[in-house]
């Protein structure tokens, strides 16, 4: 593996990081640690006399900063390394598309005051938004250290069942995701005391839209994490292909993980710790199908020239 390749992965395992510390911004309500102010905290560009809610909110700023300029340098790496037609490069230029908008988006939370202990249906759909958002982000970034990585070109020509297969489970996965996303906000602005309590709330038809959107969460997990269980090694590979069938056992062994820890997550109400857990097996699950998909979609036809200026 290349240096470049290295880095690449390197790029993806920071924006985990940075991606979990945005979740413990949200699980501790520190959101608003900066007021209503973005890119500044609270009018400043360095607060004086921060309290907890703000060294929270602004460590978030300076680690989604750095990982901005991390994709920054694997844009350009890409751009003067690798031919025209080389694949990182495009997917590269969308990583440093959809980092942009993951940025745009939490400013919107910010400004808009969609932080802290707002519950609104506003909140909710930014949530959504910003979820889904992540997801494309880390696909882009994900796709570029493969291709890097000695990946082939995808081909989705005269490719309909494996096409519509993998169109299916990327659906599942989002819904999965967005519903979570969801979940997990009703989780932090109306913390449950007991199991009982959380399960009469979700079922009452006068408890806030949040909780009673929490129970769609665990249904649509489950079916997806099933099935991705049951088919994951179903999906066809190019011969000799070793990190398309390792990510197909890490698909279908991270599946069967994430739903029972959805299952201690409710067992213990849903603490932060194990919110953050949570959410990194969902992203790791995510990276792995991205994987997995870029290997059943490879083009096969490649000739090994192709393939090796592709690598270099």
């Amino acid at each position: 593996m290349t240096r470049l390749a290295r880095f690449a992965w390197a790029v993806v395992g920071y924006n985990l990081v940075v991606i979990l510390w945005g979740a413990y911004v949200r699980a501790t309500g520190s959101g608003a640690g900066c007021g209503a102010h973005w890119p500044l905290c609270n009018g400043e560009v360095i607060p004086r006399a921060p309290s907890a809610e703000m060294l929270v909110e602004f460590s978030h700023r300076l680690t989604s900063g750095l990982a901005l300029l991390a994709v920054v340098a694997l844009v350009v790496a890409a751009f003067r390394s690798r031919p025209v037609d080389h694949p990182s490069r495009r997917a590269a230029g969308w990583a440093m598309f959809f980092m942009l908008t993951e940025a745009a988006v939490g400013a919107g939370l910010v400004l808009f005051r969609l932080v802290a202990d707002n519950a609104s249906v506003a909140r909710a759909m930014f949530m959504a938004v910003h979820l889904a958002n992540t997801f494309v982000l880390l696909a882009c970034l994900t796709l570029t250290a493969h291709f890097l990585s000695e990946g082939v070109p995808l081909r989705f020509a005269g490719r309909p069942g494996r096409v519509t297969a993998l169109g299916i489970a990327f659906l599942g996965l989002f819904a999965a995701g967005i519903s979570g996303a969801i979940a997990a906000l009703g989780d932090t602005l109306f913390p449950a005391q007991s199991i009982a309590e959380a399960l009469r709330a979700d079922l009452s038809p006068t408890s806030h839209l949040l909780i009673r959107l929490r129970v769609l969460h665990p249904a649509i997990a489950i079916l997806v994490g099933l099935a991705l269980a049951g088919t994951a090694h179903r999906f066809p590979l190019p011969p000799g292909d070793r990190r398309g069938r390792l990510a197909a056992w890490l698909v279908a062994a991270l599946a069967l993980i994430q739903i029972a820890a959805g299952f201690l997550n409710i067992l213990l109400l849903a603490p932060v710790w194990m919110q953050l857990v949570h959410l990194l097996l969902a992203d790791l699950l995510w990276i792995a199908f991205v994987v997995l998909a870029a290997s059943t979609l490879a083009d096969d036809a490649s000739s090994p020239a192709d393939r090796l200026r592709h690598a270099v």
